[in-house]
């Protein structure tokens, strides 16, 4: 039993550790290299928390399990939409008041269809992955040009996915961050990288494992133990935001972290390992993504705010959903 769950815990903590150390380290190369506080914190700090999820899609689908690869996008997703948005609703209801949040929320719903309807006509080439990793680019530059605006507008969701996991983890933030050399830095950043990936392997290797011994698919530990371990980071910021009372936050990392889910890691994945998203995720997993994607732009767009009982139904959901995929 140790040898099992031993790689899987184990592999989850050096995904974490390594994520923010690469991070950190890319965060002070860049600062010394001057470049733009706001350009750095929309790309390596709006990217960090999506690090685990993309190194142990690309692992799994080099090691032959797509359905943990794909399984951990999607459970990841569902997990941000179900069971983060509706514990950060718990503890404070989420306001949502800025345009641009909605206007994201209506993306991450259009690029989850998008996915959806790719899986089930055919196999995931290197067409879609490039075509999906573009895509994730131009939002990002359309965010930066949001941003940069004098005075800025309305806040999007790569802007609060980015300022999410500065508030959660300070030193983080462009602005504060270490003036180290360039040496010591791009070393915390390799250090970090290395981590990753012998994090990313540990964690892919135990579930396999763990699905072989016991008998359940790799499809489901994908969508909910390896989910739910990779969607830590997404957790904690959400709630830290929460608590802070920042709902549009809360609700920006949500959306941000979805859309880089499907066209960044489910990009990247297809981009480097094409292969067809198992059947099973295509007919179900990928019809409950798009529902509770629905359901949740539905909550914010028509009272403006997720409440608490809609968080509670939130969470509910995510209960139902992974008793109803469990064996």
């Amino acid at each position: 039993m140790l040898d099992v769950w031993l790689p899987l815990v184990g592999g989850l903590i050096l995904l974490i550790a390594g994520g923010e150390l690469l991070v950190r380290g890319a965060v002070q190369v860049a600062t010394s290299l001057g470049v733009s506080p706001l350009v750095i914190g929309l790309t390596l700090v709006g990217f960090g928390t999506s690090a685990p999820e993309l190194v142990t899609s690309v692992q799994a689908a080099l090691s032959g399990a797509p359905g943990i690869a794909y399984g951990n996008i999607v459970g990841s997703n569902i997990a941000n939409i179900l069971l983060i948005g509706g514990a950060a609703a718990l503890i404070c209801p989420i306001a949502i008041s800025s345009a641009a949040l909605r206007r994201d929320g209506a993306v991450m719903v259009g690029v989850i269809i998008l996915f959806a309807i790719l899986a089930a006509v055919g196999p995931l080439g290197r067409v879609t992955g490039a075509l999906s990793v573009t895509g994730l680019v131009a939002y990002v530059y359309i965010a930066f040009r949001q941003e940069g605006g004098e005075p800025p507008v309305d806040h999007g969701a790569v802007y609060d996915k980015s300022l999410a996991l500065q508030e959660t983890d300070p030193a983080l933030a462009p602005a504060s961050v270490l003036r180290n050399s360039l040496v010591v830095s791009g070393l915390i950043a390799l250090a970090g990288l290395v981590l990753v990936v012998m994090g990313g392997r540990f964690l892919v290797d135990g579930a396999v494992t763990l699905a072989r011994g016991f008998g359940i698919s790799e499809t489901v530990i994908g969508l909910t133990i390896v989910a739910l371990g990779t969607s830590m980071p997404e957790l904690i910021t959400s709630v830290v935001a929460s608590f802070k009372r920042q709902g549009d936050v809360a609700f920006g990392n949500i959306v941000g972290s979805s859309i880089y889910n499907i066209l960044g890691i489910g990009g990247a994945t297809a981009l480097m390992v094409p292969g067809a998203v198992p059947a099973e995720i295509v007919s179900f997993d990928n019809l409950v993504m798009i529902a509770v994607s629905a359901l949740l732009v539905g909550m914010a767009w028509t009272g403006l705010r997720v409440n608490r009982g809609e968080g509670a139904v939130l969470v509910a959901g995510y209960a139902i959903y992974v008793f109803a995929i469990w064996p």
